[in-house]
């Protein structure tokens, strides 16, 4: 079972060794009080529409070592520091568990495998995972760097900024970013996922992509390859 914890809902399906899905594509909300034993809780009724799986892949949104979750900004750090998420879910659902940033496990699920890859998530927050020849290269949580005088990449072009400032100020900070990435990091291929990648409207160059979220479910499965 691949899971996608996310900052409004929660995904999951049943995918082969290939990482192709065997079972329909569901989701439930993200508790409002997204604490870790509410998190766990709602994955337990999402589970229940699956049977048969062997081991669990999650992608959690926030920065996670060995299956540890470090910090976790759009669920409320305080209450996810530290917390042994990969043990929790094997304690959960009886079967073994890995987990890794939710960026990464898109990453996985997305990436060519041909040179310098960056996977860019754009849904509550900015999530980015790095990729050279298809290997995941260390994870950084660019999304709490500055970008833009005192805001973030998740403050300037996050879910909130969205709302606030409509979609075509909030393209013109995608075009922003977009030179940024260019200019810092002079990738071969660029995918851009998440909720709101839809929204794009600016003119793309030939190494930009927009791809789905069940593209980058995917990926749960090359965490077991």
């Amino acid at each position: 079972m691949s899971l996608d914890i996310g900052g409004s809902n929660i995904k999951g399906t049943l995918l082969d060794g290939a990482g192709e899905m065997l079972a329909t594509y569901e989701k439930i909300q993200t508790p409002e009080d997204p604490n870790p034993e509410n998190v766990l809780a709602a994955i337990k009724k999402l589970s229940a529409s699956f049977s048969g799986f062997d081991n669990i892949s999650a992608g959690f949104p926030g920065y996670v070592k060995n299956g540890t979750v470090m910090t976790a900004p759009n669920l409320g750090t305080a209450a996810w520091a530290n917390f042994p998420l990969q043990d929790r879910l094997t304690e959960l659902l009886g079967k073994p568990a890995r987990v890794v940033n939710d960026a990464d496990m898109q990453g996985l699920g997305i990436a060519a495998g041909k040179g310098f890859e960056i996977v860019a998530t754009l849904g509550t927050g900015f999530g980015t995972a790095f990729l050279m020849d298809g290997r995941l290269l260390p994870h950084l949580e660019l999304a709490h760097h500055p970008v833009s005088k005192d805001r973030t990449y998740d403050e300037y072009i996050g879910e909130d900024a969205l709302v606030d400032k409509g979609e075509e100020k909030w393209n013109k900070r995608i075009g922003v970013v977009l030179g940024v990435l260019k200019t810092v990091f002079n990738y071969d291929h660029l995918y851009l996922g998440g909720g709101n990648a839809k929204k794009i409207n600016i003119p793309l160059a030939k190494n930009i992509s927009i791809v789905g979220n069940r593209d980058g479910i995917r990926g749960g499965a090359r965490l077991w390859s």
